[in-house]
């Protein structure tokens, strides 16, 4: 059965593996250059919005927008192989010190097959699920079958920011599904009826569920008053202070416009 899942599962990833560039122009006043971005891939969807609106308005700059995850982004961004890195987590001590500048805010969702019955979990039965204490659906609820659990991979910000807020000293299983991005995630929960899965608030859609988690809700609302538990940041990161193109980029990215670009993809505005 774990091989059978492993293949489902395989296969759901490489159709999914697809590089992603987005060349959008974002000058202004007659600017004409290139701004390189790459990093977190719950960050790039909205990033590639941001830099279809700001080409909207100049159209002589070339923004280059590339997923990687957080730590790519990091690494990236201090090697100076791009501008501006992206994270979805906090920076850990042993890691560069970047200039952080705050995007937005994401909530991580916890999700499930629609076909599973399963309508809330604690954060304690989540962080068992996931450790791999709590092995069949039955002790939650649900039906009595074994629990697939899928999660990212290694260098993910989502799983970093996962671990740190309901994993704690816990380690996520040794025989999960580890996946690349966010899209996978969804892919493989939504053709898995057992499976479980944790991605970012802007990737959830209709074909997967998501779960109470302690009684409250998976909304963009819970998460801006509080309520709900599981909220990261999301950082564009520069080596030093920008200035030029690409302080004009991340300003508009932090001003209305761009706040309100992030708010329309599901995240959390933050001015």
């Amino acid at each position: 059965m774990k091989q059978v899942l492993k293949r489902l599962l395989f296969i759901a990833v490489t159709s999914l593996l697809l590089p992603s560039l987005l060349t959008a122009g974002c000058g202004s006043g007659g600017l004409s250059d290139t701004v390189t971005e790459a990093g977190s891939t719950t960050v790039q969807p909205v990033a590639e919005k941001l830099a279809e609106a700001f080409k909207a308005e100049n159209p002589d700059v070339t923004i280059v927008i590339q997923g990687g995850g957080s730590s790519v982004g990091i690494k990236s961004c201090n090697d100076g192989t791009v501008d501006i890195g992206a994270a979805s987590r906090e920076l850990k001590a042993d890691e560069p010190n970047l200039v952080k500048h705050l995007l937005a805010r994401d909530g991580i969702a916890i999700i499930i097959h629609p076909a599973n019955p399963v309508t809330g979990l604690t954060r304690e039965q989540v962080k068992e699920i996931f450790a791999g204490k709590i092995t069949n659906w039955s002790k939650v609820g649900g039906e009595n079958k074994d629990i697939f659990v899928v999660a990212r991979e290694e260098g993910s910000g989502t799983r970093t920011a996962f671990e740190e807020m309901v994993m704690g000293k816990e380690l996520i299983k040794s025989d999960a599904i580890l996946l690349p991005f966010n899209g996978a995630i969804i892919t493989a929960v939504s053709n898995t009826t057992q499976a479980i899965g944790f991605i970012s608030f802007g990737y959830i859609k209709n074909s997967v569920k998501t779960v109470e988690i302690d009684g409250v809700a998976a909304t963009v609302e819970n998460a801006k008053n509080g309520t709900y538990p599981i909220v990261r940041p999301l950082y564009f990161l520069t080596k030093e202070q920008p200035t030029g193109l690409v302080k004009k980029f991340i300003d508009f990215c932090l001003g209305p416009k761009g706040q309100n670009i992030v708010a329309g993809e599901g995240y959390i505005p933050v001015s």
